[in-house]
């Protein structure tokens, strides 16, 4: 299945080629929650996340007039998003500092509970953790395959399209991704039983 093309991204797409500044906004306004969140779950904090999505609409401002609604604007803007933090994690000085969020940065979970006890808070803090930290060993194509599909949702043909690869380099990618998070959630419950 091809991804559907949003006919409110062709209007403001259309908007900003003729000069109207405004429709640029509003599609960072539609779009900047899911391109941070990406960008954050790929870098593995709020600050690098911050300034890749900024990155990440400033390419697409000053790619925008050549854009072809061929794609949809949600796959096209994806693509700068995973290439930008692609190249941010290949900086050397990131790389270095690359490692387990800080205290608060973790991924959070919904919990079907009002009140989860402490135990439960902190069995979920080190999940986490644990996560982000085999997350963090991924190769920076792995990770970025990985996010797409479980945390961003993104089906196997908006992956693709996304990151201009072959549908069977996705799947194989994922695959391998999820073996290797298996591991580290194996060696993670092995060390912290229930």
């Amino acid at each position: 299945m091809m991804t559907v093309r949003n006919d409110d991204d062709i209007s403001h797409i259309n908007r900003f080629k003729e000069g109207d500044p405004s429709a640029f906004e509003a599609i960072v306004l539609k779009y900047q929650d899911k391109i941070y969140s990406l960008c954050r779950h790929m870098l593995g904090n709020a600050h690098d996340a911050e300034d890749a999505a900024q990155e990440v609409f400033l390419k697409a401002y000053q790619a925008l007039p050549r854009f072809q609604p061929d794609a949809s604007l949600y796959t096209w803007l994806y693509r700068i998003a995973a290439n930008t933090c692609l190249d941010h994690l290949r900086k050397p000085v990131f790389e270095s500092l690359f490692g387990p969020s800080g205290e608060g940065e973790g991924l959070v979970h919904d919990r079907a509970s009002e009140a989860p006890s402490p135990e439960r808070l902190y069995q979920s803090k080190q999940t986490d953790r644990a996560l982000q930290e085999g997350l963090g060993k991924l190769s920076p194509k792995l990770r970025a395959i990985i996010i797409l599909k479980e945390i961003e949702g993104l089906s196997y043909e908006e992956i693709a399209d996304s990151l201009a690869i072959s549908m069977g380099t996705v799947k194989s990618r994922i695959a391998r991704a999820r073996e290797e998070l298996q591991k580290v959630m194996k060696k993670f419950r092995e060390q912290n039983p229930q």
